[in-house]
C-alpha cells in the first residue's frame, strides 16, 4: 500500500504529477516535518489550498519515495503551484506571503522591524536548527546497544558538553531575550516569521532542559492561534520529541 493519501488531489504517473485542480496550491505533506508551518500559514492567510498526505517509514524515519517524484531531493515541505515546484520551507512561506498574502504577515519594506523579520526567517534553519539536530543525534548516540554504549556515551557526553550545549545554551539567551523585548520575533505584530520559527522552538521546548518562560509562554500562545490549531486539523498532530 502506498504510503501517499491525497485529499482532492494526485495521479501520479512515473516521474510526473498530474493534479485535478493544476491551479490550486498544493503541499505535499510528511507527518513530524517542517510542513505543518506552511499549512498553518495558508491557514492564516485564508488561501485556498490541497494537500497530499505522506508518512515516515515506521523503521528509518525517512520519508517515502514518492516524494522523488515531486523533488529530487525527496523531501517535505515541498509546495506546487501549477507547474512551479519549490522546496526549502523559507523560500515556500516567502513564495506565499509575497504572492497570496496581500501584505497580511510580513513588515513593509520600509518599516523599522523588516529586516529584523527576514532575519528571523532565516535564522530559524540557518542557525538554531542545526544544534537541536545535533541535541537529538546525541540522544540517539546513547540508545544504541549496550556493549558498545560505554564508548558511545563519552562520545556523545564530549560532543554535548563541549559543542551542542554552550551553544544552545548562547541561543536560548538570544531567543529570550528577543521575546522579552518584544511579543514576537519581528516586533509586536505576528508575521511569517514566527511560523518559520515555530518548529524550532517546538523543538527547543521538547529537547532542552526547563526553557526559559517566556519561550514556553510563545509557544503555549501560538498553539492557541485559531489558524494552527485548523493546520493541525489538516496535517494531523506532529511528535516534536521525534521529528
Amino acid at each position: 500500500m502506498s504510503s501517499c493519501v491525497g485529499e482532492r488531489v494526485g495521479v501520479f504517473t512515473g516521474a510526473h504529477r498530474r493534479l485535478l485542480s493544476p491551479a490550486m496550491l498544493t503541499v505535499h505533506h510528511l507527518n513530524n516535518s517542517r510542513s505543518q508551518r506552511v499549512l498553518w500559514l495558508l491557514e492564516e492567510l485564508e488561501v485556498p489550498y490541497e494537500i497530499v498526505k505522506y508518512q515516515r517509514d515506521a523503521k528509518t524515519n525517512l520519508a517515502p519515495p514518492e516524494l522523488q517524484k515531486i523533488h529530487p531531493l525527496g523531501k517535505s515541505p515541498v509546495l506546487t503551484d501549477g507547474e512551479l515546484t519549490i522546496a526549502e520551507s523559507a523560500v515556500i512561506l516567502e513564495y506565499i506571503v509575497e504572492k497570496y498574502g496581500k501584505g497580511k504577515l510580513v513588515p513593509a519594506a520600509t518599516a523599522p522591524d523588516y529586516w529584523r523579520y527576514r532575519y528571523f526567517m532565516h535564522y530559524a534553519e540557518g542557525s538554531l536548527t542545526p544544534f537541536l539536530l545535533l541535541r537529538l543525534i546525541v540522544t540517539k548516540i546513547r540508545k544504541v546497544p549496550f556493549l558498545v554504549r560505554p564508548i558511545a556515551n563519552k562520545i556523545a557526553d564530549q560532543l554535548d558538553t563541549m559543542f551542542v550545549a554552550p551553544n544552545l545554551k548562547r541561543h536560548v539567551a538570544f531567543i529570550n531575550d528577543i521575546l522579552t523585548g518584544s511579543r514576537y520575533f519581528a516586533g509586536d505584530e505576528f508575521s511569517t516569521a514566527d511560523i518559520q520559527m515555530s518548529f524550532p522552538m517546538e523543538a527547543l521546548s521538547a529537547r532542552y532542559p526547563d526553557p526559559p518562560p517566556r519561550i514556553k509562554a510563545w509557544v503555549a500562545e501560538i498553539h492557541e492561534r485559531p489558524a494552527y490549531k485548523r493546520a493541525l486539523e489538516r496535517g494531523g498532530p506532529y511528535n516534536m520529541v521525534s521529528a
